[in-house]
């Protein structure tokens, strides 16, 4: 099996599965529909394309939650508008737009079929329209495609070194969140999420429920073999 893993940092994201109308909500970590999402945009897939979207469901996915964010409240303004020659302002209301904020993710994306994820990982680094983290605001780093492994989504996951910012690494010790589909992680404690993709249709976006598994990981620490800076070692040094 390959895996591609993909890496979600920056100031702002936004993950929402469940929210309508004035208030947009975020969830925790990222949803499979909006990797999926971000896939079906880079491959140039159009919104009523359905059965072409509805085949990435059958990719393996799992995400690790490197560096858990704060929800920030944003909101804008709106205004509508009566349909007429000259259009008329209406009202305007007030929007509440929540997000992640300094939150990294590790996710992992794989599939036995390792033409169908080559096409995939090309896409990716090439894609057709601008990627995002659920927000037009919230475009993806440069580094989005993180690596891509001849192993399975739950032991790259596994394998991966911890992707946190240093003073989130001195602040947090204990181990980390990994979420996956229910089938991979059988021994976990597992949930329903609305994100299993149906179609991306303006006129009428649909999603089914997806099982889901939780469980924790001890993670390789990236700057493990780093040597901390000692400032007074040239002092024991001269009186040596």
């Amino acid at each position: 099996m390959k895996t591609i893993l993909l890496k979600f940092a920056g100031p702002l994201q936004s993950w929402g599965t469940s929210s309508h109308f004035e208030s947009r909500h975020t969830d925790l970590y990222p949803s499979k529909s909006a990797v999926i999402g971000m896939i079906a945009a880079a491959c140039g897939f159009r919104r009523s394309e359905d059965e072409k979207i509805r085949r990435l469901n059958q990719l393996h996915f799992a995400v690790r939650a490197d560096q858990e964010g704060r929800i920030m409240e944003d909101y804008q303004t709106a205004h509508k508008y009566k349909y007429s020659p000259d259009p008329v302002e209406e009202r305007t209301y007030v929007t509440h737009r929540y997000y992640l904020e300094d939150a990294v993710f590790l996710a992992a994306v794989g599939h036995e079929d390792d033409q169908w994820m080559a096409d995939i990982e090309e896409a990716l680094r090439h894609p057709y329209f601008q990627l995002y983290m659920g927000r037009r605001s919230c475009p993806v780093t440069a580094d989005c495609v993180f690596d891509v492994l001849d192993l399975d989504v739950i032991s790259a996951l596994r394998t991966a070194p911890w992707q946190a910012e240093r003073w989130y690494k001195r602040m947090r010790r204990e181990p980390i969140y990994l979420y996956a589909d229910a089938d991979l992680l059988p021994g976990g404690k597992q949930s329903f999420r609305r994100d299993r993709v149906s179609s991306f249709a303006q006129c009428g976006q649909w999603y089914q429920l997806r099982r889901e598994s939780c469980t924790l990981v001890e993670l390789p620490d990236a700057d493990s073999g780093r040597q901390e800076h000692d400032a007074f070692a040239w002092v024991s040094e001269e009186e040596e």
